[in-house]
């Protein structure tokens, strides 16, 4: 039988994921807005915290295609459910897109990722000042996309709990609203 609800795993991945890729969208708008001390601070964070988004991305990945996920209504119209298997494929590519292009990126600039004093990541592409401009730019693009598409994922997730109150949301929700069956 199929769950009405993600596993507790899938559901916590979901909500602190969801907090460290808000956190990471407004250090990144800090970060290119300001050329204060406070820069280096934000780039201290951004680094660390987009590895951790990308492996925790990679780990959700794993989990969505062991677990699965619940299915949507039945009722739900055909343009629905195609929009929202297109935005849930959107938001997994970007979750791991824009790490991999920060990673990159730094990595033609010729700076370190470095995760902690002692552990410094490899880079991953040639050092190349057209390449890092490119991928700075990519980055800095996607970032805006990426935030269009929480946006309309926020808006759907409202949308069904809110107004078609069909159990979608509830099925992420981080605990029951309603009462559902689970197996």
């Amino acid at each position: 039988m199929t769950p009405a609800r993600f596993s507790p795993l899938q559901r916590l991945f979901h909500w602190v994921m969801a907090a460290c890729i808000l956190a990471m969208l407004f250090i990144g708008v800090g970060m290119v807005s300001t050329i204060s001390t406070r820069y280096l601070t934000l780039v201290s964070i951004h680094k660390p915290l987009g590895i951790a988004i990308l492996v925790l991305a990679v780990l959700r990945l794993f989990l969505r295609f062991r677990r699965g996920a619940p299915p949507l209504p039945a009722d739900l119209p055909e343009p629905m459910k195609l929009a929202a298997h297109l935005s849930h494929l959107a938001l997994y590519a970007l979750m791991i897109i824009m790490p991999l292009l920060g990673w990159a990126m730094l990595s033609a600039e010729g700076l370190p990722v470095l995760l902690s004093s002692s552990l410094r990541l490899p880079p991953i592409a040639p050092q190349q000042p057209e390449l890092y401009a490119l991928l700075r730019s990519a980055h800095g693009y996607l970032a805006y996309a990426f935030f269009a598409v929480i946006l309309l994922h926020l808006g759907a997730a409202l949308y069904h709990a809110l107004v078609r109150r069909d159990g979608v949301f509830e099925a992420m929700a981080p605990v029951p609203t309603r009462t559902l069956t689970d197996p």
